[in-house]
């Protein structure tokens, strides 16, 4: 029985905070006393033609949400209350929300829609809705029903097929869905609001025409309506129509061929002609081409092969492409470079030059180099930043032999660039200038177009620049981030740019308090700059003025703990600038911390930071928290055993972290700081050890919990192992179980889903190293409490080593796991490694590796299973 809810819901949208607030909690205690009678009456509300428009509004996107969440686990929670409700009220629920698909206000027939969707997500895979689709499609084929009705119809036939897998319907219902899509979008039969619908839905279902887009004759079919929809009159329609192409382009890359001639009038005359919105979507066409192009050449490099299914299309239409892209670069908004948001043609057109770039290579180069040369010295200022982006987008893709003389021959004319009159050629400039540093700076690998000579009059235009407005300020601080990063393990090299260091960190805090700064990612860009010139300087020749940075950051950090917080903006604003503080502590931690010489100056000021780590803490943002918690993690790396005091006050921060499954980034950090902490305290750690595995377990054991945490927490178990040694048995019955379940789960993973897979790598390459650390803590003493485990483990070594889609890092891990096998059970090992024999051949592969690290870990394994098998 529905319960009488509208006014109800028009108090929750009162203006009185308390009429609000009241009828909110009434919502709520209906929702938690009595959920099926909830549904139902929202579900009668929304469907209610005679209630008022703002109940049935709220009425919907209450139901949608009581179906649906954003966070994993409370949409687990929510799928699960829903499936538990009765059949017969879950039926009346859908039988309203299917009626009302067809009401007079389209705003309730929109959010119906919605809802059957979320509806048709949970039971569509469960096959307990059998029939909706067809109920759907009778809207479509009966003669006598409105406009207004196939219109909802197509929409939630899209909004259907964007929430379910195209392996949930079988090829009958795709065949029917489809040709009713089609027939909504042809032009003779309907109007302008059902076609959009219809074509709109066709691009939630190209995923499930795999089957008809294999039919030349259904493909081609579908491809013809497609392009004549491109070519409506209502832009709405040409926008769809595009962006149809776009997922086609795609998705269906490898049946093309015929079709591209009229594809590359139709996006020429979208790009020179039509209004922005469609232009952008021809231009996304030709992005979402060369990504493929690219990953099929990426594929064909790694796999020796060049017979996969490759057209060059962009190769081929090169000569018309490229002056077409050129042309959209002469089309930017006054105001562009003022807001990160902004997406227009001329950042589009560009953005798939550098596309282009990366999948024709040298050829680009003399189609764009007249433009770049015409323009760069002209008098509107249009001309000169169109070749400067044209420039800076195609330096990743052509050799640096062809790119090398361009850039060396440019390279003042961008620096004096960087005192133009006009704002957006200096953004352009600074960009351009960041992008040579990133991708032709590398004197660690001995080739950089930046000569030392040439450094001077570079670092003395950058720190003038930094002082430019904060859209150009930003990109310089880029700029300065690529120069330093090109000297990181460059060795005595890096010494050209110790001279500059001092004038660099003081104009980067200079830049980071700039008063304009927070409005925009200046002071962000500020310090993860800093960091970047911090780590990779020279340390030999420029540790004291890190050392004289240290306070500095430490003071900045202890300000910001005693700031006046009014609002939720000032709490935000707070964090922000902690998290960046604590993230250049930690770099400077690392860098003083990597050497004997200066690893004193991190001893003696450990007290203090650590009471400034824990005052943060007190602040309970968890972006802080993460930074804080990486740099405490560095801190104890750099200290050793004298990290030992500071435990009794840090642990309770420490299980806050390795309890807070909601952010489970923090929960993944604290679990990596507690690997740092085992390696800084040895056995020393042993007494947390309790508290430390039992939250480990509970994250494990915690279905909510991401599974991104999980590959870390066993890696942890090794951790712990190899720091207390024979300690740890009383943890192996919990732990080996959990291990045990884990290999399990990777041997189930879909090796068709690029995401899962590199999730079992992750999780793999963890198991093994749990393996190595327990094998290795008992090694001297408690060894035979392995032998148990030794088959199981041994047989998962020979599952992974089956897998030819491993990665090296899972190889490397498995061969060191098989050598502490051996070198830990010793001769209890021999009938085991007679018996499964695959060893041999999994050593032999990783002989012949081109890894110099694994051929060693490799080596090893091989001595140790030969001394077992002689004993």
């Amino acid at each position: 029985m529905a319960m009488e809810i509208t006014h109800i819901l028009l108090a929750a949208q009162s203006a009185d905070a308390n009429v609000r607030t009241n009828a909110e909690t009434n919502i709520q205690q209906f929702q938690e006393q009595n959920l099926p009678a909830f549904l139902y009456s929202l579900s009668v509300e929304l469907s209610s033609e005679d209630k008022p428009i703002e109940s049935r509004r709220l009425a919907g996107i209450v139901l949608k949400n009581s179906l649906d969440s954003k966070e994993t686990a409370r949409k687990e929670q929510l799928i699960q209350q829903w499936v538990g409700i009765d059949t017969s009220v879950k039926s009346n629920i859908k039988d309203l929300l299917l009626r009302t698909v067809g009401s007079v206000v389209s705003e309730a027939g929109h959010t119906a829609a919605q809802v059957i969707a979320k509806i048709a997500a949970i039971e569509i895979p469960r096959k307990e809705w059998p029939q909706l689709v067809a109920s759907l499609l009778s809207n479509m084929t009966q003669v006598d029903k409105p406009a207004s009705l196939k219109q909802s119809t197509l929409e939630t036939l899209g909004f259907v097929c964007e929430e379910i897998s195209h392996q949930d319907l079988v090829q009958d219902e795709v065949n029917s869905v489809l040709t009713a899509v089609v027939q909504g979008m042809t032009l003779a039969d309907h109007g302008a609001e059902v076609r959009l619908a219809a074509t709109r839905a066709l691009y939630n279902a190209l995923d499930f025409a795999q089957t008809n887009f294999d039919n030349e004759m259904e493909r081609t079919y579908i491809m013809k309506v497609v392009c004549e929809t491109a070519v409506s009159k209502e832009p709405e329609i040409r926008q769809a129509a595009f962006e149809c192409l776009v997922s086609i382009s795609s998705t269906y890359y490898h049946v093309l061929q015929p079709y591209m001639q009229t594809l590359y009038e139709l996006t020429s005359r979208a790009v020179r002609e039509d209004l922005e919105p469609v232009a952008l979507q021809a231009i996304e066409f030709w992005s979402s081409i060369c990504d493929e192009e690219i990953e099929l050449q990426e594929y064909d490099g790694e796999n020796g092969d060049s017979a996969s299914s490759h057209s060059h299309f962009i190769e081929k239409a090169l000569s018309l492409l490229v002056p077409m892209l050129l042309e959209t670069l002469l089309k930017q908004e006054e105001d562009q470079d003022q807001d990160d948001d902004v997406w227009n043609l001329s950042m589009a057109g560009g953005t798939c030059l550098g596309l282009v770039a990366k999948t024709v290579g040298d050829a680009i180069v003399p189609l764009v180099m007249p433009f770049v040369e015409a323009n760069i010295t002209k008098p509107d200022w249009r001309c000169r930043e169109a070749a400067t982006y044209a420039f800076g987008s195609i330096l990743d893709g052509p050799s640096i032999e062809t790119l090398s003389p361009l850039v060396k021959a440019g390279l003042q004319f961008l620096l004096n660039a960087m005192t133009d009159a006009n704002s957006h050629v200096k953004d352009t400039t600074a960009w351009t200038l960041s992008r040579i540093f990133e991708i032709l700076h590398s004197p660690a690998s001995g080739f950089s177009v930046i000569s030392p000579s040439h450094l001077k009059p570079v670092m003395e235009v950058l720190l003038a620049s930094i002082k430019d407005a904060p859209n150009v300020a930003e990109k310089v601080c880029g700029a300065i981030y690529y120069l330093a990063q090109g000297y990181e393990d460059a060795g005595s090299i890096s010494s050209v740019l110790s001279p500059f260091l001092h004038d660099t960190i003081t104009a980067l805090l200079a830049t980071a308090e700039r008063t304009d700064a927070y409005d925009s990612r200046l002071g962000a860009a500020a310090y993860e700059t800093l960091n970047e010139v911090v780590r990779c300087s020279n340390i030999v020749e420029t540790s004291q003025t890190i050392q004289k940075l240290l306070p500095v950051i430490m003071t900045k950090l202890g300000q910001t703990v005693d700031l006046q917080i009014l609002s939720s903006d000032d709490r935000e604003k707070q964090g922000d600038l902690q998290a960046l503080l604590c993230g250049v502590l930690q770099v400077i931690i690392q860098k003083l911390g990597s050497s004997d010489e200066t690893k004193p100056i991190i001893l003696q000021a450990a007290d203090q930071m650590m009471i400034l780590f824990l005052r943060v803490f007190g602040c309970r943002s968890s972006t802080v928290h993460e930074e804080a918690m990486l740099a405490i993690g560095a801190l104890a790396y750099a200290t050793g055993a004298e990290f030992g005091k500071y435990m009794p006050e840090f642990f309770k921060y420490l299980e806050m972290g390795l309890q807070n499954f909601e952010e489970y980034q923090v929960c993944s950090i604290s679990v990596g700081v507690v690997g740092d902490i085992c390696r800084a305290l040895d056995d020393k750690v042993q007494p947390y050890c309790d508290g430390i595995m039992t939250y480990l377990l509970k994250d494990l054991s915690n279905g909510l919990l991401h599974r991104s945490v999980k590959p870390p927490i066993f890696s942890c178990f090794g951790d712990i192992a190899l720091a207390i040694g024979e300690h740890f048995e009383k943890y192996l019955p919990f732990a080996m179980p959990m291990m045990q379940g884990a290999s399990e789960v990777c041997a189930q993973i879909d090796s068709e889903d690029e995401e899962m897979m590199d999730y079992g790598n992750q999780l793999r390459r963890s198991i093994f190293e749990a393996y190595s650390g327990i094998l290795q803590g008992f090694k001297n003493s408690k060894a035979e409490l392995m032998l148990p485990h030794a088959p199981h483990l041994l047989q998962f070594i020979e599952v992974v080593f089956k897998d030819k889609q491993r990665d090296e890092s899972v190889s490397k891990a498995a061969i060191a796991v098989m050598g502490d096998l051996a070198d830990t059970l010793g001769p209890n090992m021999k009938i085991l490694f007679k018996d499964r024999t695959f060893f041999a051949e999994f050593l032999d592969e990783c002989l012949g590796s081109d890894d110099d690290q694994l051929k060693e870990t490799a080596s090893w394994t091989q001595g140790m299973i030969g001394r077992v098998l002689v004993s």
